[in-house]
């Protein structure tokens, strides 16, 4: 238990430091609402009804979503293999080099048809 216990002082400080200061915000901070704050942010584009059923999302949006989840898992598995690349030797070289060539025949095919073009 002794091994954990900086962690859990650090967990505790950083909890009680958001606390403090959601709270403290809130009591101290200034009210002076407004028409403009109370409605929802959008990047200065104002906003514009929905429909009932809810507005669609681009396809555009959903494939950009899906290329930053594909090169995101690519770095989080990069990280172990730099981390152990002296113990996994030549044959940790060559499965990451296919795992790369893999992510880069993916991403050749998405730039050829177009998808790193924004509209």
């Amino acid at each position: 238990m002794n091994a954990y216990a900086p962690i859990l002082v650090l967990g505790a400080l950083g909890a009680g430091f958001a606390i403090f200061s959601v709270v403290m915000a809130t009591l101290v901070g200034p009210k002076r609402y407004n028409r403009a704050k109370l409605e929802a942010y959008e990047c200065g584009i104002e906003p514009t009804p929905t429909p009932a059923g809810g507005g669609r999302f681009p396809i555009k949006y959903y494939l950009t979503a899906m290329l930053f989840i594909v090169f995101d898992i690519e770095i989080v598995f990069l990280y172990p293999w730099a981390v152990s690349f002296d113990a996994l030797g030549i044959f940790g070289l060559v499965e990451m080099l296919l795992f790369v060539l893999t992510v880069f025949v993916a991403y050749a095919y998405v730039w050829r048809r177009g998808g790193l073009e924004w509209d």
